[in-house]
């Protein structure tokens, strides 16, 4: 998988990039967890979501946030995050103009930039959240919420715990015109460090769903 190194707003940022043969392949970023508390893009989930859009043909871009990795910059209080994430969507297109669909998926820390550059890009037609932090960040910009979604977590999760996530949901539920799904994994905890039992469960749950929008070819 060729490394790339593209422009962010405060310079140069790292990333993975996986393209298809197929010119009008759908496209799709992953975003990964907190940049103080170790998220990389290699962390688990990030790279099992990254290659769960691969084979289900989709390009996939992954990248590391201003100051992790070999991305310039420094931590910014996901202000700045979001402005790296929408500057690696504009990369992707620009290698990827004849793409139909496009696809946001995140988890932790990742899950709430992803919803916040969903209101920012009307071309997101799909977005999957893993185990988004509602507890720790405020979601009510997602009024409205502008395209359907996953939304997937852990039922032992310590980190966003389900309650919060639920809340989350039940908001969303009552906005009309976008379908909102949510499962939850039984036992995962936040990481699903459990390959079999939560980690392969989870990415299944969110190749199904993938799988099953594009089928419909509709938001």
């Amino acid at each position: 998988m060729p490394e790339v190194i593209f422009a962010g707003p405060e310079g140069r940022l790292e990333g993975r990039y996986h393209p298809q043969k197929d010119r009008d392949a759908p496209i799709a970023i992953v975003l990964h967890p907190h940049p103080q508390y170790g998220g990389t893009m290699n962390n688990k989930v990030v790279y099992n979501l990254h290659y769960a859009f691969y084979n289900l043909g989709f390009t996939v871009l992954r990248f590391n946030f201003r100051g992790v990795g070999r991305s310039q910059g420094e931590y910014d209080q996901g202000i700045g995050e979001l402005s790296d994430a929408a500057s690696a969507l504009d990369y992707l297109q620009s290698m990827n103009q004849n793409a139909k669909h496009c696809w946001v998926a995140g988890f932790s820390f990742g899950a709430w930039i992803g919803m916040q550059l969903l209101m920012r890009r009307p071309e997101i037609t799909g977005f999957i959240s893993v185990a988004p932090p509602a507890n720790m960040y405020d979601f009510s910009f997602l009024a409205p919420c502008p395209s359907s979604g996953l939304i997937i977590n852990g039922t032992a999760d310590r980190v966003a715990p389900p309650k919060d996530t639920k809340t989350l949901v039940g908001k969303l539920h009552e906005q009309k015109g976008i379908t909102i799904t949510h499962t939850e994994i039984e036992g995962a905890d936040h990481f699903f460090k459990d390959e079999e039992a939560h980690m392969k469960p989870m990415i299944d749950t969110v190749s199904d769903y993938v799988r099953r929008r594009l089928g419909e070819g509709s938001r």
